[in-house]
């Protein structure tokens, strides 16, 4: 590893900031999914074991810059107390932070209200990452999900104290490196959603270090179209079968197999329950539309992932949303997870719907790694680098 972790610092008697990402939702004033604050227990746990005060440091929406207090984190410290075991306090304002009371010094957590209050930190002033780092003798990041940004608590801070990655952070570069960066192979990638042109990127990218991509979802649609086949009224980016083409031509050339499906479920309408057929992929019905991949094709993807080491998963291989046409994500994710759960697979997903789907299916437990970041996780697929991480790389 290029960066550090918690057990390569001495916390004892310092001070440790910590930028964490617990902007989670929240309805009439209460969080109602708390996986983010319970993900950060054990960096907070570990600090205070080791004798170390934690200051978190966190954002809550998009406040541009502005105080506003329907997005004050206040309203997260219910759920912290809970998931910590602890008294955490809310230091509303950065003077009030270096003007620490009895009261505060006493608590066991501080947390610093919304940085995103402050224009510095999205603009990651060198001056305003110097005043945080004032607060603090140690900088911890482990907020992946914000590793994509380069604002001051996320990069700039490194720039003035020691720092690691936290309990999180650690974990989740840990199963990247081991999906993409020194994977066993074969690995296999399932990449699906509605549209290729959000995913150019990832694609490109993925081709160059995968042997097998699956694609699957409504991207699937424009990769058929691109080989002259009529997706009748699916959803589709017609003007991306050139670029669809571009990417069969640079998989071929790079050894990677793409798998499209071979046969598909369609239907006439998008609602529950709604009446479908199973057809070839080159038997689309003009009036009708691709929903979800075929019995055919999910036997391909289960052979393709019993031949794997390992697997990088991101988006559904159709409209899992509603029943039926969650039978091809439900089913491939399901043996997935068995491989997993068996010592057979390396699997590492994330990214939007990827966890919302593979929860649906059952299987999200049973993979090695469920990332809870989205645009950081879809960036590092894409091969760029992340100032969070490259940060602490220096």
């Amino acid at each position: 590893m290029s960066w550090k972790t918690l057990d390569d610092m001495d916390l004892n008697g310092k001070r440790v900031l910590v930028r964490v990402d617990i902007n989670v939702p929240v309805e009439n004033g209460i969080v109602t999914d708390t996986t983010r604050i319970e993900r950060i227990a054990p960096t907070v746990l570990d600090i205070l074991a080791q004798g170390g005060k934690p200051i978190l440091i966190a954002h809550f929406g998009r406040p541009k810059g502005k105080v506003m207090l329907d997005m004050s984190l206040r309203v997260t410290v219910p759920a912290l107390e809970a998931a910590l075991g602890r008294k955490v306090r809310l230091i509303e304002t950065l003077e009030g932070a270096e003007n620490l009371t009895h009261e505060a010094q006493a608590s066991d957590v501080l947390l610093l209200e919304n940085i995103r209050f402050h224009p510095g930190e999205e603009a990651n002033d060198p001056d305003f990452a110097a005043r945080l780092a004032q607060l603090g003798d140690i900088y911890c990041n482990d907020a992946f999900s914000a590793a994509h940004r380069a604002h001051a608590s996320t990069e700039g801070l490194a720039r003035h104290l020691p720092s690691c990655a936290g309990r999180l952070m650690q974990a989740e570069l840990q199963a990247l490196e081991a999906a993409l960066g020194t994977p066993k192979r074969p690995v296999v990638a399932v990449v699906g959603g509605a549209k290729v042109s959000t995913k150019l990127d990832l694609l490109g990218n993925l081709v160059e270090k995968v042997d097998t991509l699956v694609i699957g979802g409504g991207m699937a649609n424009t990769f058929l179209a691109a080989l002259g086949l009529d997706v009748g009224r699916s959803l589709c980016e017609h003007d991306m079968t050139a670029t669809a083409r571009e990417i069969m031509l640079r998989a071929g050339a790079a050894n990677c197999s793409i798998l499209l499906p071979a046969d598909v479920v369609v239907a006439r309408e998008f609602r529950a329950g709604a009446s479908h057929e199973v057809v070839g992929a080159h038997a689309c019905p003009p009036d009708a539309m691709i929903l979800d991949a075929g019995p055919l094709a999910v036997t391909r993807i289960i052979a393709a992932l019993d031949g794997a080491k390992t697997l990088i998963w991101n988006g559904p291989l159709g409209a899992f949303e509603i029943d039926p046409f969650d039978a091809a994500t439900n089913a491939a994710a399901g043996h997935a997870a068995r491989l997993s759960r068996e010592g057979r697979l390396v699997s590492v997903a994330g990214g939007g719907d990827t966890v919302a789907a593979l929860n649906r299916a059952g299987a999200a437990g049973d993979f090695t790694y469920i990332s809870t970041a989205g645009g950081a996780f879809l960036e590092w697929m894409e091969g760029k680098d992340l100032p969070g991480v490259a940060a602490l790389k220096r």
